[in-house]
């Protein structure tokens, strides 16, 4: 048996508030926290390992109620685009990984900034410059739009007659060719469909790197939401080889246009993932797009676009299709996991989580709704009565470039003053949960705690977050970050606390978040993270030693 004893620091501890003395250690044996305050200090004589937490502030580790870790490395595979800062830069990227690659038969990457081009509306010629021997493929930071070159839409056969797809959009130029932006699902898959895969092995490296990452984030708990049953192999494989960092939880992608014959092969994953009997991964959750993105105008809106009078967004569900699919795989044990931007989506997913309370009875469904970038106020009380859990991404609560340059726009007054309404629903009593969407947007909590406080962007200015009502403490932050997605998870016995009796899913920050001033707080640094008490992140820099001891 191994006894650890962490000493020397700040232990979070929901009984002691920032500014009261509160607990400095805390003892772990065997993965499980066993004492915390003066009874794990009385153990430290005895234990195998002790760590001098030098002042650091020890807590549960974050978790990421919404992320997507298999996008984010393979990200690795392709061009490195995200950074580019012009349309030149990424053709120059994309020559370049092409030049590099010339046995490879198609050109894949990710993601690009939407906003280096009007109103992210992107050309294939602009990449036929680049590459034009082979189709590429590259996807915007959201992963709800692509961008490709004229190779690849004569793969893929889209041309001026070819029909407006089902659930997507296909950009044309005047004369109905196609511009080279697709948009959604629909339009998406016409590419996808012939685009190679990734290899089992690609797969599973990017599964490892990205755990990898996500540790030195301080993070032991993913929400992968966004799953193909193809995708399956790799999740098992990471597992079966011990190549993940962080646990992990696979969320099905209901498909509107076959999902009446997905149930049998999502619930035969979800048992093969319980046969593993690994903690590490688990598949309880399936996942429904309610609709777009307000970029692209495929969010669903109750009114018009500011911007486009005539739009209101793309429904990706009818409503009796939705509480049909929805009530189905509820009644399988699934929990509900809805895709919700648009004020209209979120009515939709609130009325079909009442459909699927009066068709399947009361449970306790835990059903989350996702992203919730405009709310509806006479909708807000409503999370609460149906137990819904309000997951947002606070990095996307600021005023930064797609901002200004792309959602404002499509939004227009008053409305683009009521995004991200977080600090309404925690006082209307919602359960919260924090997550990152990455790679749409950065994985580190960190940031995110600090965007969620400050409801500012990276550059600090004093008096000027933007939309003010919205900001919460930074104890509320952090609980959405840990206990809120335990409770997502329904692990708040296990994991998302230190309790003795808990798992010890450990980080450690530099300071007490609760201590400092507001614009130091993206500048707290993770020394060291754990899961089940073992380190799976420790930094160069940090000023923790591991001090073994031989037991008593």
């Amino acid at each position: 048996m191994t006894l650890t004893v962490f000493h020397s620091g700040t232990v979070a501890d929901a009984d002691h508030a920032a500014g009261q003395s509160g607990p400095t250690a805390l003892a772990v044996q065997d993965g499980i926290i066993t004492a915390v305050g003066d009874a794990a200090m009385a153990l430290l004589a005895g234990a195998t390992e002790t760590v001098d937490l030098a002042g650091g502030y020890l807590s549960a580790s974050f978790a990421d109620g919404h992320a997507h870790p298999l996008f984010g490395g393979l990200e690795d595979f392709g061009p490195q685009i995200r950074s580019c800062r012009s349309v030149e830069e990424i053709a120059a990227s994309v020559r370049g990984w092409a030049d590099a690659n010339p046995d490879s038969g198609w050109v894949i990457g990710a993601s690009y900034n939407a906003t280096l081009a009007p109103g992210g509306m992107f050309d294939a010629e602009w990449l036929d410059a680049a590459v034009a021997d082979r189709p590429v493929l590259l996807r915007s930071w959201d992963y709800h739009t692509i961008w490709v070159n004229s190779a690849a839409l004569r793969a893929a056969g889209i041309d001026r007659n070819t029909p407006e797809p089902a659930l997507g959009r296909i950009v044309r130029r005047p004369d109905g060719s196609p511009l080279g932006t697709l948009m959604e699902a629909g339009a998406i898959d016409l590419v996808t469909r012939v685009a190679p895969a990734f290899t089992l092995e690609q797969r599973v490296a990017a599964l490892q790197a990205a755990t990898a990452k996500y540790a030195a984030a301080g993070v032991t708990w993913i929400q992968d939401a966004w799953v193909e049953l193809e995708d399956v192999p790799a999740y098992e494989a990471a597992v079966v080889s011990g190549r993940l960092d962080a646990r992990i939880n696979l969320a099905f992608r209901a498909d509107p246009r076959i999902w009446n014959t997905q149930p049998e092969g999502f619930v035969a994953a979800r048992s093969r993932i319980e046969n593993l009997g690994s903690g590490m991964l688990t598949a309880n959750t399936v996942k429904f797009f309610i609709d777009g993105i307000i970029e692209s105008h495929t969010a669903c809106m109750l009114a018009p676009y500011a911007d486009a009078p005539a739009e209101t967004g793309l429904a990706n569900w009818q409503r009796d299709q939705l509480h049909e699919a929805m009530a189905s795989f509820d009644a399988l044990g699934f929990q509900l996991h809805l895709h919700a931007i648009g004020d209209a989506a979120v009515r939709s997913a609130l009325d079909g989580l009442e459909e699927v309370q009066r068709r399947n009875g009361y449970r306790d469904r835990r059903p989350v709704i996702a992203h919730l970038q405009l709310v509806d106020p006479t909708d807000i009380e409503r999370f609460a009565a149906l137990g819904a859990v309000a997951n947002f991404e606070p990095l996307w609560a600021c005023s930064d470039e797609v901002m200004r340059l792309l959602t404002i726009p499509r939004l227009g007054a008053p409305r683009a003053e009521q995004q991200y309404p977080i600090a309404s629903l925690a006082r209307a009593g919602v359960h919260l949960s924090f997550g990152s969407d990455w790679p749409v947007t950065g994985h580190h909590p960190v940031a995110g705690l600090a965007t969620a406080v400050t409801r500012q962007g990276g550059d600090y200015v004093a008096g000027a977050a933007w939309i003010p009502a919205e900001r919460i403490h930074v104890e509320t932050a952090l609980e959405a970050y840990t206990s809120g997605v335990a409770y997502q998870a329904f692990a708040e016995r296990h994991w998302g606390a230190l309790r003795p009796g808990m798992s010890a899913d450990l980080v450690l920050l530099s300071e007490d978040p609760r201590r400092v001033p507001e614009d130091g707080l993206a500048a707290l640094e993770v020394l060291g993270t754990w899961l089940a008490g073992r380190p799976t992140f420790i930094t160069n820099n940090a000023d923790t030693r591991l001090a073994h001891t031989s037991p008593v």
